[in-house]
């Protein structure tokens, strides 16, 4: 039976985020029923891959669409302690390094929340060095099992450029978005990223341009390489 996680942090956002993200959630919606494994990604820390995983997850759930978020950034997650998530059981949560080193099955692993539609398997003890955990077929059977188990299954992974952990978490996955620091994230870093995605043989669904400010209000849309990417003008988001 799987226990219930509370979100102790959950914060408010701009307005004009909260509709970037619903315009994100609603193009996910219109890529067609064999897309299922999404991971949210970035090229560098600090470009908010988190926070739009979380953000993105939410609004699903919301929306009334079974979803389920893996916290697979196994070196190092914020999720737990940035939104606090605590078991109501009040017993010592373990998560997906736990899961992948065999410690429990994944009935147990995956998590309830509030949202009735909205489950999560967060990472609550990071590892120097994942790479047997992600390369043992655990990480393939939690997958399988999500997808059949879920609408949609999103996948906050490390960044691209710092390991080569994403690489092998997009291989399993049916795509990628890729997010981007405004102003900060260089349009190299941001073609060998899609390299490593291409490489890995995980599509790139599409680009969140993040931490973003601009004279005028709602989201926008541009082009960089054939793929749609937008964002808040106003919103300077979370980490």
């Amino acid at each position: 039976m799987m226990d219930r996680v509370k979100i102790e942090r959950f914060p408010e956002i701009p307005y004009a985020m909260e509709e970037a993200i619903n315009r994100l959630r609603i193009n996910i919606s219109f890529l067609g029923s064999n897309i299922r494994k999404i991971m949210i990604v970035s090229s560098m820390p600090n470009e908010g891959k988190s926070f739009v995983t979380m953000q993105l997850w939410h609004q699903m759930a919301q929306a009334e669409c079974p979803v389920v978020l893996l916290d697979a950034d196994l070196r190092k997650s914020v999720l737990a302690d940035q939104y606090g998530l605590v078991l109501e059981s009040g017993k010592k949560m373990k998560g997906t390094s736990h899961f992948l080193a065999g410690d429990r099955p994944i009935e147990e692993a995956i998590l309830h929340t509030d949202l009735e539609q909205g489950d999560i398997l967060p990472n609550t003890d990071n590892v120097v060095s994942p790479s047997m955990l992600l390369d043992n077929g655990r990480l393939q059977e939690l997958l399988d099992y999500m997808k059949k188990n879920y609408r949609y299954v999103f996948i906050d992974a490390p960044p691209l450029n710092l390991v080569s952990d994403g690489e092998r978490i997009g291989s399993l996955c049916d795509g990628a978005i890729l997010v981007v620091r405004g102003g900060s994230t260089s349009v190299r870093m941001i073609k060998n990223s899609i390299r490593q995605l291409e490489r890995a043989g995980c599509p790139l669904l599409g680009i969140v341009l993040n931490r973003v400010e601009g004279k005028k209000g709602g989201y926008y849309y541009k082009k960089y390489g054939g793929k749609y990417y937008y964002g808040s003008k106003y919103y300077r988001g979370a980490e």
